[in-house]
């Protein structure tokens, strides 16, 4: 393999029980695919002992590190924390809940070295139920909508990317993240491999049905105009169709004499513009709140603890 040194990052919510056998599972692996390895456990402010497994694996291995967040910010704001925090030259990506099997790292990043700059692992078949299949379909179309790329179709969260590219949103500072979005910042070079997706045997996933479908609309509000766009078309197709309206009240006015009789015509003309003007409202006040946001400079994350780094740092200066 042609990369060196590569760092992994796990963001961990409630995994206190899944982490010591994800990391007996991948640690092997990275032994025997590059020369320096490093895992960047990024705790988000689980409510179970997660933080506490996190110290134990991080004495236990010196090549693992922790980081603890002050409170929950979600697991693309926990991502950056630990990507910013890499030091490999490839940054691994991979949840915490066993459904991406160590193994598969292998063709990932044999992908990543024919020249890509990103590689997703896309699961062969998915491990999940019908309602959390739907929503992860629809955050992909809005996300194809926010990166611009018929890639988005393919994203997972089990991703490869050269650790370099970070560079292109090293200052961002909103707190709505996307990696994904984030990553099309610096680079069109993306591939998508399949790979085995296993099904989850210890706890339930925190994504729900509602937290996904918030997910995709802040995303698609926060990286796209596309929103903005479709008010404008829905208020010039309304318009068209009042002009239309008018043009047949006009001719049946000439050709009859009369006018159109009947209140219900004009109480469902009034509701439907009426419609029209409130959902484009509804689409600007959706990005002003955003911009007021982005104004208040709230942080991205914040850190409370940090474990096994000078212990990692002093075991690399002796390798080198």
């Amino acid at each position: 393999m042609t990369f060196e040194s590569v760092s992994v990052v796990v963001p961990c919510y409630n995994s206190e029980a899944s982490l010591p056998l994800l990391l007996e599972q991948l640690l092997p692996v990275l032994e025997a695919e590059v020369d320096r390895a490093e895992v960047i456990l990024v705790n988000d402010d689980s409510r179970d002992g997660t933080w506490n497994a996190i110290t134990q694996l991080a004495g236990m291995y010196p090549n693992v590190r922790g980081v603890n967040l002050m409170r929950n910010y979600g697991q693309h704001n926990a991502l950056l924390c630990g990507i910013r925090a890499a030091r490999g030259e490839v940054v691994i990506t991979m949840d915490d809940d066993l459904q991406h099997p160590p193994e598969e790292i292998r063709p990932l990043l044999s992908k990543l070295a024919e020249g890509y700059d990103v590689v997703y692992g896309t699961p062969q078949r998915e491990q999940h139920g019908i309602w959390r299949d739907m929503a992860s379909q629809m955050t992909k179309l809005a996300l194809q909508s926010a990166m611009g790329t018929d890639i988005a179709r393919s994203v997972s969260a089990f991703r490869v990317f050269r650790t370099q590219l970070r560079d292109a949103f090293a200052d961002y500072s909103s707190p709505f993240v996307n990696i994904d979005v984030l990553l099309t910042w610096a680079t069109k070079r993306f591939a998508a491999v399949p790979v085995r997706h296993d099904a989850r045997t210890i706890g339930v996933s925190n994504y729900t049905f509602k937290k996904l479908l918030t997910h995709a609309v802040n995303m698609i509000t926060g990286f796209s105009v596309l929103p903005l766009q479709l008010a404008s078309y829905v208020g010039f197709g309304t318009m068209l169709f009042g002009v239309v309206i008018l043009i047949y009240v006009l001719v049946r006015y000439v050709i009859n004499g009369g006018s159109v009789p009947g209140f219900p015509f004009l109480a469902s003309m009034i509701a439907i513009f009426s419609g029209v003007q409130l959902f484009v409202v509804g689409i600007f006040g959706e990005y002003l709140a955003r911009m007021y946001q982005r104004t208040m400079n709230r942080p991205i994350y914040t850190v409370r603890d940090e474990v096994g780094g000078p212990v990692a740092q002093a075991v690399e200066a002796e390798q080198l």
